[in-house]
């Protein structure tokens, strides 16, 4: 077992049922993959909340959110030869995909680390317009100077890009937009300029030619992006065997960028991995896991919405101490802490 991480002992730290629903038609399925931040002396956690509709007999509803941000619900008789529910995560309805549910992002807030609430000085995120009417999710945070980079997954028909929003109190938001387009995730911007660059790992996806791979990209003013290049791809045979995507902002230690990633195997089973970039030229690999620094082990972590997964967005770096915050099975919000040392000790050159 190659497992190296420490859990909290108050796993999981979040359930469905410690959140109430954004509205009384809504119910929250499961938590997932926080964005991790310091701001006002606190840790706060940007979570995933997905959330289906309240069913009525014979009707199959579908949340969207229109412009404002606000859930509207589209009703489909179940008899009807145009609906195609086979799926019970997507649902087809005359030639136009549907989710079964809708994610925004919920900020709740700790004192200690462990026990978090939220407070309503500090409105949750919701999609907005037609490119994230099926949602928002997996947001990652970095910290630049005084602003705050949200970078989430824009999911709507038209597929699922890059969104950027900026904040500096958590209360105002510059959307940005969609800043890679579809098909493309897991977009992890560098917590410091490179050479006067921005930098950010994100992961486009190529079922037919190429595959699920981590890419690099720069740009001036963390907007529009561009140079990209390939840094990690798939590996057969481990765990990171049919896709791989970044995970939190990467870290800066004296050997190189630690970037900690999550690696899926053709049976959907969720690990994570680390690999180091080079400090002054981040898209040079020095060293990678070629064993998972964590495994789903845990019951939590096996059982859940979608088990067998471990997920990250985010952490807390204190010293040689990361406090990671991630996702266990589609479900909970749980935290373990690392060793930098220790993980630099299990890459391979």
């Amino acid at each position: 077992m190659s497992d190296i991480a420490i859990r909290d002992s108050k796993n999981p730290l979040l359930s469905p049922k410690d959140l109430q629903p954004s509205n009384q038609n809504m119910i929250i399925e499961c938590l997932l993959n926080p964005g991790v931040f310091e701001f006002d002396g606190k840790t706060w956690l940007l979570i995933r909340v997905a959330e289906r509709t309240v069913q009525k007999d014979g009707i199959l509803s579908v949340p969207i959110y229109n412009e404002k941000g606000q859930v509207e619900i589209i009703d489909f008789d179940k008899n009807d030869p145009k609906l195609n529910d086979e799926d019970s995560r997507v649902i087809n309805y005359d030639s136009v995909d549907y989710l079964t549910t809708i994610s925004h992002l919920r900020l709740v807030y700790s004192d200690d680390g462990t026990n978090f609430k939220e407070s309503p000085e500090y409105p949750s995120l919701f999609g907005e317009g037609e490119y994230e009417s099926y949602g928002i999710e997996d947001c990652r945070v970095a910290k630049i100077e005084d602003t705050y980079y949200l970078t989430y997954t824009m999911v709507s028909a038209n597929g699922v890009g890059v969104g950027l929003r900026t904040t500096k109190d958590w209360k105002h938001f510059n959307k940005k937009g969609m800043i890679l387009s579809p098909h493309n995730k897991d977009c992890a911007i560098f917590e410091e300029r490179i050479n006067g660059k921005f930098y950010a790992l994100h992961r486009p996806s190529s079922p037919e030619l190429g595959g699920n791979y981590i890419w690099l990209s720069e740009s001036l003013d963390g907007v529009y992006w561009g140079n990209h290049k390939c840094v990690a791809k798939t590996r057969e045979g481990k765990f990171d065997s049919k896709r791989l995507g970044a995970g939190a902002a990467p870290i800066k230690t004296e050997k190189g960028w630690l970037a900690i990633y999550h690696g899926a195997t053709e049976e959907n089973r969720y690990c994570l991995g680390a690999i180091l970039l080079d400090l002054n030229n981040p898209s040079i690999v020095l060293a990678r896991s070629e064993e998972p620094l964590m495994e789903p082990i845990a019951a939590y972590e096996q059982t859940g919405f979608f088990g067998n997964v471990v997920f990250t967005n985010g952490h807390i770096v204190k010293g040689d101490t990361i406090t990671m915050y991630y996702g266990a099975s589609d479900e909970f919000v749980c935290s373990a802490q690392f060793s930098i040392k220790e993980i630099l000790k299990t890459l391979k050159l």
